[in-house]
């Protein structure tokens, strides 16, 4: 059996007892609904939605690094669409989504995911800075990626979902937002970054989260929040969803494993999809 298809069932497990039996259904691959065949499904965003760290990586995809794991296809796969295409890639920005992603849509587009913002706050600066740099350091980096969130993000991201909605009129555009990365009520027994750095760390996703609402409720389209999804399978917690520091794979560093994606984010995306 192939890992993606026991990590499905897990996540059936699991979504059963935290949201509902109508989103387990939909994790675990149910029939889809009589409209599913009208539905065409394109992935945008970065590698949160291509899946890097999730493993089973799609060869084709090159440094976007997609994995079948990713929560996109793993809808895909368990809804049968009419088309799908995921144009998600590791490290992009709402520029790179602009500039490359954005042709995957057509007027025939119904249904648009996308995790996007966390690039152009500087993610991968502010992670280098917490690991390798005192506190001081890592406070700093984090407030400077917050000042960025509230000053120039917001208007980067209202450009890129209304051009999302000039490319598809037509379509359901669900915007997925990040976990926090740590669980701080675990932090004391957990090697690594301090509890005042996973603490700015948690706060700045809060507002990266807070900006990707206002930008999808601002443009009227959805918002799909992972953090209570991910409670509990935090890093510092016995079963985490997301990497750590990953000597041997650092660009997987501070993402979600296959269970995030799978248990994590197809959970609330499918409860997303299915709200309206």
């Amino acid at each position: 059996m192939r890992i993606s298809r026991v990590i499905v069932s897990l996540a059936a497990a699991l979504c059963c007892a935290s949201v509902g039996t109508a989103v387990c259904a939909a994790t675990a691959g149910a029939s889809p609904t009589g409209t599913a065949a009208a539905v065409n499904y394109v992935a945008l965003g970065d590698s949160y939605s291509s899946g890097l760290g999730a493993g089973n990586d799609i060869a084709a995809s090159g440094r976007c690094s997609r994995s079948s794991d990713a929560y996109p296809e793993q809808w895909a796969t368990a809804h049968s669409p009419a088309s799908f295409a995921s144009a998600a890639c590791a490290g992009a920005t709402t520029s790179d989504v602009l500039a490359r992603q954005i042709a995957a849509l057509s007027r025939r587009t119904t249904l648009v995911s996308i995790t996007i913002g966390g690039n152009d706050a500087g993610f991968a600066a502010v992670m280098e800075a917490c690991v390798l740099l005192p506190t001081g350091a890592c406070l700093g980096a984090v407030s400077a990626a917050e000042a960025f969130i509230a000053s120039q993000l917001p208007g980067r991201l209202d450009a890129t979902l209304r051009a999302i909605r000039t490319a598809a009129p037509d379509a359901r555009v669900i915007v997925l937002g990040y976990p926090h990365l740590y669980d701080l009520a675990a932090s004391a027994g957990c090697i690594g970054l301090s509890t005042a750095d996973r603490a700015a760390l948690n706060t700045g996703a809060d507002d990266l989260d807070a900006a990707l609402a206002a930008a999808a409720a601002a443009n009227g389209d959805t918002f799909a929040d992972v953090r209570g999804q991910f409670a509990g399978h935090e890093i510092c917690d016995s079963g985490s969803w997301l990497h750590s520091v990953d000597i041997l794979a650092l660009s997987s560093s501070y993402h979600p494993t296959a269970a995030g994606q799978v248990a994590g984010y197809l959970p609330v995306f499918a409860a997303a999809v299915r709200s309206r």
